[in-house]
């Protein structure tokens, strides 16, 4: 580890997030099947908070102070409450392949953000490279995903796309001034009045009549998904850059599509491995693209 750049430490660190990340939509699917969507969004943020507070608290780590909270705040808006319950709405209308459409778009909103947020000027050839990669990861998920789905679930997920991309953004900035794992950790701390409410109201009458698989898919979103996957997720954009590390997400699409044969039971043809391989490129040449300054 101590020979690798400040940079490509950050694109590790962002590849195991997206990697944890990629079983989201999986999850969020078979939970779904058996709980109400609201409280499998709210919910999983919840249980994310129940570790993260006496986790905060152990470690004897101050409140931050007010304009952090204000940024902390923010983000945990569009991370713990608006992606979670519109990724989960979205999951009771269409398939995870469909939804993979839209994940592929966050790393742009992400990118763009952050050209604003974080003060980074790419340069046009990175643009260039990031939309080559968005656009080929589109047609490969539409083409898996056959036909077009539901429009309600569509805009469920491309405003899910939008509230990641901004939060992330948000969220990689203050991953500058304060470890990834305390940043995701005050965030779910934060949303707790709201998210335990709306997690008791519509959790299920009788949690023993949901199945072990649900509950365990549920887990794995308010653990990992929303907890676990955002310290390597944070400090990965915080160390490599918001505008050139968010393009590792693209490669999560394909991650999930290996993930939903042996999960949901969705399969996958050999253009996953060219697809995937044009994306790879284009995060290459992305990454080597130098930056504007200003």
């Amino acid at each position: 580890m101590t020979g690798l750049s400040r940079e490509t430490l950050g694109l590790l660190l962002g590849f195991i997030g997206i990697v944890v990340f990629a079983g989201t939509l999986p999850a969020t699917r078979i939970a779904v099947e058996a709980l109400d969507p609201v409280f499998v969004g709210a919910g999983r943020a919840a249980l994310a908070a129940a570790v993260a507070l006496p986790l905060l608290l152990a470690l004897r780590r101050p409140i931050p102070p007010k304009d952090e909270l204000g940024r902390l705040a923010l983000s945990g808006v569009l991370l713990v409450a608006g992606f979670p319950i519109l990724t989960s709405w979205a999951m009771t209308m269409l398939p995870v392949a469909h939804g993979s459409v839209f994940v592929g778009l966050i790393p742009l909103v992400t990118a763009a953000c952050g050209a604003f947020l974080a003060r980074e000027r790419p340069s046009p050839l990175f643009w260039a490279a990031a939309l080559t990669g968005a656009a080929v990861i589109v047609a490969y998920a539409m083409r898996a995903a056959g036909k077009v789905g539901l429009a309600t679930g569509d805009l469920f997920l491309l405003g899910a796309c939008l509230s990641a991309g901004s939060g992330y953004a948000i969220s990689a900035g203050v991953a500058k001034r304060m470890p990834g794992w305390e940043v995701v950790s005050w965030q779910v701390v934060i949303m707790l009045p709201l998210t335990v409410p709306v997690t008791l109201w519509w959790g299920p009458v009788d949690p023993s009549a949901v199945g072990l698989r649900h509950w365990l898919a549920f887990g794995y979103a308010g653990l990992f998904s929303m907890y676990i996957g955002f310290f390597f997720w944070n400090a990965g954009l915080a160390m490599g850059g918001v505008a050139r590390v968010s393009q590792v997400q693209l490669l999560q699409t394909f991650v999930t599509l290996l993930i939903v044969g042996p999960v949901n039971g969705e399969t996958t043809d050999a253009f996953t491995w060219l697809a995937a391989a044009a994306v790879v490129a284009t995060i290459v040449v992305g990454r080597t693209a130098g930056r504007r300054r200003g």
